[in-house]
């Protein structure tokens, strides 16, 4: 017999970990929280979203300043104190953390540092205690892709050592042009970096809509980023002066490099917990299949959040969480994953949810497209903003929103606008008659909505 007995316990402490144990509390339950790390958070609070962003503000503020000879303002020669950047960094994150640990501490949430595995169906071991429970929830997370035949050297950073913001190499650089690596690209570049992005497929940012991501590419190279697309790195060789990445592909050669990113994608740790033992199937990539309540195959045990595949974004895990809890705890919840938005907070940044015109095509599905530039848009222009772009895939008989595109400043935030009108259904005109204030970027979405039904005059 167990020596310890959880009512409801949730392993791993991430955004979907602990949004499932809060709610789950709020609703009565007595839980129990099992995190190996000192803090809460996970990965996105401690070194993922919440560092990244920080960090990526300063690259804006940086790019602004460089930029403020074109509006008659000169700041002098700037300077960044890399160790100053890094402690101001560190400290958005602890008062976060310390905030997570306040929310659990009123909630009455145990929380535990530990490692658990599954000795059973309804049992776990906890760091050498045996547990038992009522219900579980999975919320182990991801680990980043380490690419196999690279040598072990310090200058081989994955995401995490990359926010560490231990230097600015003069010459880094990122395989992988997936969201993490043209966010550390836009970061490094910023800070002094000559970048160079390596990527497998034939564009960066895989999935997102050609278009917009053309936009992105010109405004990433105009900058002094350097891409190689359709490129695959198969030799690293490291020596005292440099690493040596060689390449084959869209472009043929070696890339000499002060320190290199890993930043292929991410892994789910669904092994970690041993999840077989209790009955729970795992897949060769560490992903539990779920159903949309997060129920896993074996009575009382959920699983949320990146270990149940993709795609692996905080919120979507935060949902996920929410559900598991209110289903555990007797309450009818769902989540439709079709609609999960997608940020790359570059700089400009891009951001996209639903149907992408490619995936409509691929699909079957009939559609109609309608976009705004945003060299058309005062308040675009007037922020110092360039190329830029609102795209919306439609429904040609109902004109139903089937999907949303954005390329530019504060893309990921006029995205909600987007959402919330697919998640309702709602139409074209339904967007085009809601009355947006002027001048604002969330006037492009309006000016999409009204280009597709042939009453705009802003263009």
């Amino acid at each position: 017999m167990a020596e310890n007995h959880a009512d409801f316990i949730v392993l791993g402490a991430g955004p979907g970990g602990y949004a499932c144990a809060f709610r789950a509390a709020d609703l009565g339950r007595k839980v129990v929280l099992v995190d190996p790390r000192a803090t809460l958070g996970g990965v996105c609070l401690n070194e993922g979203c919440i560092p990244s962003k920080a960090l990526l503000h300063a690259a804006e503020i940086i790019r602004e300043a460089r930029h403020g000879g074109d509006w008659g303002i000169s700041t002098g020669k700037l300077s960044v104190d890399l160790g100053a950047l890094r402690t101001r960094k560190n400290g958005i994150v602890a008062q976060l953390t310390d905030g997570l640990t306040g929310l659990a501490r009123r909630r009455k949430v145990q929380t535990i540092r530990g490692t658990a595995r599954f000795t059973g169906a309804g049992t776990l071991d906890i760091d050498g205690e045996g547990w038992s429970f009522d219900q579980a929830v999975i919320a182990v997370g991801s680990s980043p892709v380490q690419l196999p035949g690279w040598p072990k050297d310090d200058r081989i950073w994955d995401s995490t050592d990359a926010l560490d913001l231990r230097e600015a190499p003069k010459r880094l650089a990122i395989v992988g042009g997936g969201i993490i690596g043209l966010e550390m690209a836009t970061v490094y570049s910023a800070l002094g970096s000559q970048v160079t992005v390596i990527e497998f497929m034939e564009q960066i940012a895989p999935g997102a809509d050609a278009e917009a991501v053309t936009i992105l590419r010109a405004v990433l190279e105009a900058e002094g980023i350097t891409i190689h697309t359709g490129t695959k790195v198969t030799g690293v060789k490291g020596s005292k002066a440099a690493l040596t990445l060689t390449c084959e592909g869209g472009f043929a050669g070696d890339i000499k490099a002060d320190a290199a990113i890993q930043a292929v994608g991410r892994r789910a740790n669904g092994h970690v917990v041993d999840p077989q033992v209790a009955g729970v199937d795992v897949d060769d990539h560490g992903i539990i299949a779920v159903d949309e309540t997060c129920r896993t195959g074996v009575d009382g045990i959920f699983a949320i959040g990146d270990v149940t595949g993709n795609p692996m974004l905080a919120h979507r895990a935060t949902h996920q969480g929410h559900v598991a809890a209110e289903i555990a705890s007797g309450h009818a919840a769902a989540l439709d994953t079709d609609l999960i938005p997608s940020v790359a907070y570059t700089s400009p940044e891009l951001a996209w949810a639903g149907l992408t015109q490619a995936q409509a095509k691929e699909r079957g599905i009939a559609h109609k497209v309608a976009s705004f530039p945003w060299a058309a848009s005062g308040r675009n222009l007037s922020s110092g903003g360039g190329d830029g772009l609102t795209k919306l895939v439609y429904c040609p008989e109902t004109h139903r929103v089937l999907g949303a595109t954005l390329v530019g400043r504060n893309a990921g935030e006029l995205l909600a606008e987007c959402v919330l009108g697919m998640e309702m259904g709602a139409s074209l005109k339904d967007i085009a008659l809601t009355v947006h204030a002027h001048p604002t970027l969330s006037e492009t979405v309006a000016f999409t909505a009204e280009r597709a039904l042939g009453t705009l005059t802003d263009l």
